[in-house]
């Protein structure tokens, strides 16, 4: 497989997982092209490691969020302190923030109070947002819609990470002014549903991201996954989009630094 330049928008590198071959991982990252990671934060000492991996290396950049799931017990001074983390050096966007039904961990009366302020720090900087929707589409539509409305940017407001859903929905979040995040997971036998909508979202409009160690591709099922795998994504997206490898990797890439600001 032809080598082409990747960004992976979404990654957790300070996770456990990867604590036994870090620099081994990133290393063969880049050796399959994948030139930049932004590792993402899902609370705040998890924030702070993000911020710390992006000082260490030049390729990684950090998201510095509270997680939907991670909203239980969240304070203040929790709120304080991601405004203080929001302004580190690389720190190229907000969350992962959004909102999560699917096992209610947090109860939704506090993801909700953790999403708006996500918003307001949004607003605040200008940094785009990474948005988790699982089972919660009405309400993060209706949030979201509001907000952007309202929201100063015009676009590149940020990333639906994770995005499984119909071709409808994917085009009310772009015309909000977000993109559409894909992983590995649009080649499980359970996406196949998907794959017509995946179609049809504008390559424009589409990111690339692993959300390693979770949901490696098809071929590496049980293991744990990592910004190499990338490239087996793109290709992926070609194939349901009918585009070449070199299509996909050009303009997804080109659409991370965009969405990222990470050629400034």
């Amino acid at each position: 497989m032809p080598i082409y330049e990747y960004v992976d928008t979404h990654s957790h590198l300070d996770m456990p997982e990867f604590d036994a071959d870090r620099q081994e991982m990133l290393k063969r990252a880049f050796e399959n092209g994948v030139k930049t990671i932004i590792t993402t934060g899902i609370d705040i000492p998890s924030s702070q490691k993000a911020i710390d991996l992006a000082a260490a290396n030049p390729a990684i950049y950090a998201a510095v969020g509270i997680h939907p799931q991670e909203c239980t017990g969240v304070t203040e001074a929790d709120f304080e302190r991601l405004e203080l983390l929001v302004k580190c050096e690389k720190v190229v966007a907000i969350g992962e923030c959004g909102l999560d039904y699917y096992r209610d961990y947090s109860p939704r009366h506090t993801q909700l109070e953790t999403f708006y302020h996500h918003l307001d720090l949004a607003d605040q900087t200008g940094l785009p947002l990474i948005i988790h929707c699982r089972q919660a589409e009405e309400d993060v539509l209706k949030i979201l819609s509001d907000w952007s409305a309202q929201s100063p940017a015009s676009a590149g407001k940020g990333v639906i990470h994770c995005f499984s859903g119909s071709a409808e929905t994917a085009l009310k979040y772009i015309n909000m002014g977000f993109y559409i995040g894909l992983g590995a997971y649009i080649g499980y036998p359970s996406s196949r549903k998907y794959h017509p909508a995946f179609a049809a979202i504008p390559l424009e409009h589409i990111v690339l991201e692993t959300d390693c160690p979770f949901l490696p591709p098809q071929t590496h099922r049980g293991e744990r996954n990592e910004p190499a795998y990338i490239p087996l994504t793109a290709a992926t997206l070609a194939e349901i989009k009918n585009l070449g490898t070199n299509e996909v990797a050009s303009a997804t890439t080109a659409n991370a630094r965009r969405l990222f600001h990470l050629d400034k």
